[in-house]
């Protein structure tokens, strides 16, 4: 989690107002608005959180569950908090009567680059609630989910309201990250110094080579679950999001500092452990159309 120091370089490099300071240090600092249930249709439930230290609550296993799945493995994402404190959305019914809701938000999210709500739900989810009200929930011009209450609620705090549909989610990239949650325990025995530089002796020698091939070289040096080790803790460097790791023919592989870490179709290849949680909090970023560089900080 982020230090107080980091915290306070964010606000610095956002020029968030003190308003906006305090609804975040708000949502840091309580417990989880309200506990989930599991109802007809969904199964709920905790998931112990690395980057947090903490339990993160699910609604929905097939949602909620691969959204805090992206979150946890995604260095872009600081922090991430589930059930925040509720807001108060404005907006007219269907019937043109002015409302006042109060609303959680499935969660809070601290990116290296803005902070806001977030709500997801399943595509059909939305499009039952849009025809229902199109004043809260409506697509853009571009196809995408937007709920304008809560955009205008966010947009005076410099803060954002998403809502992210379960159209998004990359089953292959959560395919391969549940397999690999093994290896990514803390109790889980690391990979033996001689295996591990004769593994990576193999890909620095032939960059690109299929996880299958890797299998067959490796053969009586090393086991796979020695491979899967390195792949779990960011040694050598797949692409997940490119095909599951039950296809081993289909994942190429390569290794830190390669200069050639490219995918057939041209794509660069994800490079660095799916838990790799040392992002810096130094950037240059667009804030409401301005630039504005950031103090330097270090996450914890």
């Amino acid at each position: 989690m982020l230090s107080r120091d980091d915290l306070l370089a964010l606000y610095e490099c956002w020029g968030l107002p003190d308003q906006a300071r305090a609804v975040i240090d708000q949502v840091r600092s309580s417990s989880p608005a309200r506990r989930v249930r599991s109802g007809r249709g969904n199964v709920s439930g905790s998931y112990p959180s690395r980057k947090m230290g903490a339990t993160i609550q699910f609604e929905s296993h097939r949602v909620e569950l691969a959204a805090i799945y992206e979150m946890e493995h995604d260095p872009g994402v600081l922090e991430f908090f589930d059930q925040p404190p509720s807001i108060k959305l404005l907006y007219e019914s269907a019937n043109r009567k002015r409302m006042g809701v109060l609303h959680t938000p499935d969660f809070f999210v601290i990116w290296q680059d803005k902070a806001g709500w977030e709500e997801w739900k399943q595509e059909e989810d939305l499009t039952r609630l849009a025809e229902k009200n199109p004043n809260r929930y409506q697509r853009d011009g571009d196809g995408k989910w937007r709920c304008r209450p809560g955009e205008e609620y966010s947009k005076p705090l410099g803060l954002y309201y998403g809502v992210r549909s379960s159209r998004e989610i990359d089953w292959v990239f959560q395919r391969n990250i549940q397999f690999l949650e093994d290896y990514l325990r803390c109790d889980t025995p690391g990979c033996a110094p001689g295996v591990s530089a004769a593994l990576l002796g193999y890909v620095h020698t032939t960059p690109g080579l299929s996880l299958e091939s890797l299998f067959s070289l490796a053969e009586g040096d090393a086991g796979r679950d020695d491979i899967y080790n390195l792949i779990a803790t960011g040694a050598i460097c797949v692409d997940l999001r490119a095909a599951p790791l039950t296809e081993p023919a289909r994942i190429r592989i390569f290794a830190p500092g390669d200069q050639e870490r490219r995918q057939p179709g041209g794509e660069p290849a994800i490079c660095g452990s799916p838990q790799d949680l040392a992002a810096s909090v130094s950037c240059t970023i667009a804030w409401d159309g301005r630039e504005r560089p950031a103090k330097s900080g270090t996450r914890q």
